[in-house]
C-alpha cells in the first residue's frame, strides 16, 4: 500500500482535529512535508474542541477489535502526552470508577484534546504548512498521479502525490461523490452528536475520582489552558450520544439527559447540575462526532469500489476467493475517520498505523486487527453478499 517509493514525500491532510493532527505528527517524524487543509480558522474547532475527555481502556470479558485497539491506543496516547504536554496544561493522570458492565477501577487520564492537537502541530513545525478557511469540496487525481484538493468554485487549494482524508463525517461527502471512488453504502459513516454539561468548580469536588456508567462524571478538572473559553477549574458530565444528529447547538433536553445519567452515578451532583441549569449558570459544549456502522475506525488506503464491483462481476462464482487485502485501491489516497467518542484514545495509534502504510514500513500488529480497520471492508462485504450475475 506504500505510496512513498518514487514520489515526492509530500502529503495533503484534510482535517485538523485529533485524527488529522496525529497524521501530521506521524508523517513529519518520517520526514514528510504536509499541507494541512481545514475549513476552520484554526485547529481543533470541531469535536476535538471538547473541554475535557477521558483516556481509558475499553474493557470486555473477551478480547474484541475495539478492546484490543483501545489497549494499544491508550498506551500510545499516554506516551504522546508525557512527551509533549505538561500535566496541568492539557491533561492530568487519574483513575476512573466504572460502574457499568466493565465494573472496576482503571487507570485513566483526563485530557483536553486541543492541547494534544496543538502539541502535535508544534512538534511538526515547518514540515506542516496549515491553510485555514480552506474548505475542500472535491478531490481529483490527475494523470500525473497528483491529488488535487478543490474548493466549491473548483479552485485549487493544494496538491500532492498523497492525500489523507481525516475530516470526520465530512469524509463521506468528499469520497462518496457521483464520480468518486466510493458510494455511500461503501462508507457507512454516521453523525453522532455529543453534548457535555459543565460548570465552574467552587469548593470541594462531589466525588473523589471520575466515575462512568452511561456517560462520564468528571468531579474535578484543572487546566491552565482552559481559559478564556472555559473555567480553569471545572466539573463536567457527559456527553450524550445522539445518533443521526448533525447539529451542534445546546439543548435543555440534552442537559437533562446528562442529569438523568448523573443521577445513577452521583445523586448530589445531579441535583447540583439541575440547580445550575435552573439558575442559568450551567455551561455546555456540543459537537458532532463520526462513527462507522460497526463502530470501528476506518484506517488505510481508500478502495476503488467501482473497480472492485466490476472485478467481482467478471469473476463470477470465483469471487469468494479474492481476499480483502487484494481490494483495488485509489493510488495515494488514504482515510482516517470514524473515531467516534474515542478519538483521544485511538487517534495517535491509528495515525501511526496509517503513516507506516503510507511510508511503506512495517508495524508490529496482528493482521486481523489491521483488516478490522480497513476502509475497504464494507464495500468488500457488500460484493460478497451479491449474487453472481
Amino acid at each position: 500500500m506504500s505510496s512513498s517509493g518514487g514520489t515526492h514525500r509530500h502529503a495533503l491532510v484534510i482535517g485538523a482535529g485529533l485524527a488529522g493532527a496525529a497524521v501530521c505528527a506521524q508523517l513529519a517524524r518520517r520526514g514528510w512535508q504536509i499541507t494541512l487543509l481545514d475549513a476552520g480558522t484554526g485547529p481543533a474547532q470541531g469535536a476535538s474542541g471538547l473541554p475535557v475527555g477521558m483516556l481509558s481502556p475499553h474493557v470486555t470479558r473477551a478480547p474484541t477489535p475495539l478492546s484490543r485497539l483501545s489497549v494499544l491506543g491508550m498506551q500510545a496516547t499516554l506516551v504522546e502526552l508525557q512527551n509533549l504536554v505538561p500535566q496541568g496544561q492539557g491533561w492530568q493522570a487519574c483513575e476512573v470508577d466504572n460502574l457499568g458492565h466493565d465494573r472496576g477501577r482503571w487507570p485513566a487520564a483526563l485530557v483536553r484534546p486541543s492541547a494534544l492537537v496543538h502539541a502535535w502541530l508544534r512538534e511538526a513545525g515547518s514540515q506542516v504548512l496549515p491553510r485555514w478557511r480552506a474548505s475542500v469540496q472535491r478531490l481529483e487525481r490527475r494523470e500525473s498521479g497528483v491529488w488535487r484538493a478543490l474548493d466549491s468554485a473548483g479552485q485549487l487549494l493544494a496538491e500532492a502525490p498523497v492525500a489523507v482524508v481525516a475530516a470526520a463525517h465530512g469524509s463521506l461527502d468528499l469520497l462518496a461523490q457521483p464520480d468518486g471512488p466510493m458510494e455511500p453504502r461503501d462508507l457507512p459513516l454516521r453523525p453522532v452528536k455529543g453534548q457535555m454539561s459543565l460548570a465552574v468548580l467552587r469548593g470541594a469536588p462531589l466525588a473523589e475520582r471520575p466515575q462512568r456508567d452511561n456517560g462520564v462524571f468528571v468531579p474535578r478538572y484543572e487546566d491552565s489552558g482552559l481559559p478564556p473559553a472555559w473555567p480553569a477549574r471545572l466539573w463536567a458530565m457527559g456527553s450524550t450520544y445522539t445518533r443521526g444528529d448533525s447539529s451542534s447547538h445546546l439543548t435543555p433536553e440534552a442537559h437533562e439527559a446528562n442529569a438523568s445519567s448523573l443521577q445513577a452515578i452521583c445523586p448530589p451532583a445531579a441535583r447540583h447540575l439541575r440547580g445550575l441549569q435552573a439558575s442559568g449558570e450551567l455551561l455546555g459544549w456540543a459537537q458532532v462526532r463520526c462513527a462507522s456502522l460497526d463502530r470501528l475506525p476506518l484506517v488505510g488506503a481508500v478502495p476503488d469500489a467501482r473497480v472492485l464491483r466490476l472485478n467481482k462481476a467478471q469473476a463470477g462464482s470465483k469471487r469468494e476467493r479474492q481476499p480483502l487485502g487484494e481490494t483495488p485501491r485509489q493510488p495515494g489516497l488514504y482515510l482516517l475517520t470514524a473515531l467516534g467518542s474515542r478519538g483521544i484514545t485511538l487517534a495517535s495509534w491509528c495515525a501511526h498505523l496509517l503513516a507506516a502504510q503510507i511510508d511503506g514500513t512495517a508495524v508490529p500488529v496482528e493482521a486481523d486487527l489491521v483488516a478490522a480497520l480497513d476502509p475497504a471492508r464494507f464495500a468488500w462485504r457488500e460484493t460478497r453478499r451479491q449474487s453472481p450475475t
